[in-house]
């Protein structure tokens, strides 16, 4: 029994050998497909890895932007800020302009109103300042070329029989033909009223003898005694202004009664009258 066994025992132990070819061949496919694996792993941690820069290449393109945004933004709201800040100074600057402009405009309102009271001042100052009836001549005239632009013109008195006004002075008119003025039309009616008249369609510097562009009246103690008539005025005068007016009515007032008083004054052989011809003058 014991020697069947072993006979047995020697034949079992003596068995096919296993096939190492087999299991080298099959190791060798699991390394293979282990070492597959490994390199698939590594490529696909390369990918991984490269997937990763360009996210966070992607992320610092991302961050500059946002803060390329944020700073746009910045700019943005500085350049709406200054855009308020100079249409303010844009409205102020208007506003500053236009209050020159109207401050420009009243400083040559006041300027010429100044000029025109130096001109009424020099004209009255100019007619009362001589006591000779030819020295008063001189400065109506005077004040009739230097400050009212005439460049023809008559003065005339009233004649004794009140029908005509007789020349005394002249300007740019020949003394042969100013000759004495039938009192009629406008010139009776400036002697009647006291009031100038003075022609304002067209220019003055195309009047002529048959057409006067002014007729003022001379006046002593509310009484007309005489006119000063303005055929036509200097070229470069193309209207009467305001202050031609005032210098009108100014002569009114002050050239008749300078002519008297400085003829009084020549018949009375330029003597101050007495004392006595000043007493009680309050009464």
């Amino acid at each position: 029994m014991n020697k069947e066994r072993k006979g047995k025992g020697a034949r079992s132990g003596d068995s096919q050998p296993p096939d190492l070819r087999k299991e080298r061949d099959e190791f060798l496919q699991n390394f293979s497909r282990g070492a597959r694996l490994t390199e698939e792993f590594v490529q696909e941690q390369q990918r991984l890895q490269r997937r990763l820069g360009e996210l966070e290449e992607e992320n610092a393109k991302l961050r500059a932007t946002l803060e390329a945004d944020h700073a746009v933004r910045e700019l943005l709201d500085k350049i709406e800020l200054l855009e308020r800040d100079k249409r303010e100074l844009l409205s102020r600057f208007r506003d500053a302009e236009r209050q020159s402009t109207d401050i420009s405009e009243r400083f040559q309102e006041v300027e010429n109103e100044f000029a025109n009271l130096a001109n009424l001042f020099v004209a009255s100052n100019q007619l009362h300042s001589s006591l000779s009836p030819r020295g008063v001549m001189r400065r109506v005239k005077e004040v009739l070329a230097q400050l009212v632009g005439a460049e023809r013109y008559g003065v005339y008195l009233l004649g004794a029989q009140g029908d005509e006004v007789v020349p005394i002075a002249s300007e740019g008119v020949p003394g042969e033909r100013l000759a004495p003025l039938r009192v009629e039309g406008r010139l009776a009616e400036v002697l009647r009223t006291g009031g100038a008249f003075v022609e304002e369609d067209g220019s003055p510097a195309d009047g002529g003898a048959a057409g006067p562009v002014a007729i003022v009246p001379l006046r002593v103690d509310e009484r007309t005694v005489g006119v000063i008539v303005i055929f036509s005025t200097l070229t470069q005068k193309t209207h009467f202004d305001t202050v031609d007016f005032e210098l009108f009515k100014l002569l009114g007032q002050h050239a008749a009664s300078a002519l008297v008083a400085a003829s009084l004054f020549e018949q009375a052989e330029r003597k101050i009258p007495g004392l006595e011809a000043f007493i009680d003058l309050s009464v």
